[in-house]
């Protein structure tokens, strides 16, 4: 079965993907973690790589045509990324579609806990870093991703535990298949 796992930044996407996969036994790619390989290589902040990317579209291309590779190459996998379940979609790719979702204040103290920095630099790092990437995906895929009609289940985190979501999931997956 393919999952796509997708949300902002400070959900738990990245949680519920390494608990998804441990507990199914599935193989999972984080998308986010290549993005963020990316720019440390360049010596880059998110931030900064994300306007570069806004300048050069190979780079969102080069991710979001491995995406569509890994999902056309197997069948048992999990994907985690702000695409996943459009790029499936859009090619016709089955997949079990997740979106994870949290309030700004929980997401942001999430983040800065995540990435050693206070709330308030985590909130305006995230908010320029979403802002690209929204302006990004409606630039050169035409998406827009507070459209969560693509998704099979949506589940708000602020006030669950990891190991809820997770069950919240496989309830959810299982319900659909």
């Amino acid at each position: 079965m393919r999952i796509t796992i997708s949300g902002p930044p400070g959900s738990g996407k990245t949680t519920a993907c390494r608990n998804l996969s441990e507990r199914l036994g599935l193989e999972s790619v984080v998308f986010g973690q290549i993005f963020r390989q990316m720019a440390a290589d360049r010596g880059m902040s998110l931030v900064e790589f994300g306007a570069l990317a806004e300048q050069d579209p190979s780079i969102d291309r080069l991710i979001d045509t491995r995406i569509l590779e890994i999902a056309r190459e197997k069948e048992d996998i999990i994907l985690e990324s702000r695409l996943s379940a459009y790029m499936l979609q859009r090619n016709g790719i089955p997949a079990f579609k997740v979106y994870l979702s949290a309030s700004p204040d929980v997401r942001m103290a999430r983040v800065g806990l995540r990435e050693g920095e206070t709330v308030e630099q985590a909130e305006k790092a995230t908010r320029e870093r979403e802002a690209s990437e929204a302006k990004r995906y409606m630039m050169y895929y035409g998406i827009d991703i507070t459209d969560l009609g693509v998704y099979d289940l949506i589940i708000n985190t602020d006030d669950l535990t990891p190991e809820q979501v997770l069950g919240k999931i496989i309830e959810g997956a299982s319900i659909c298949l």
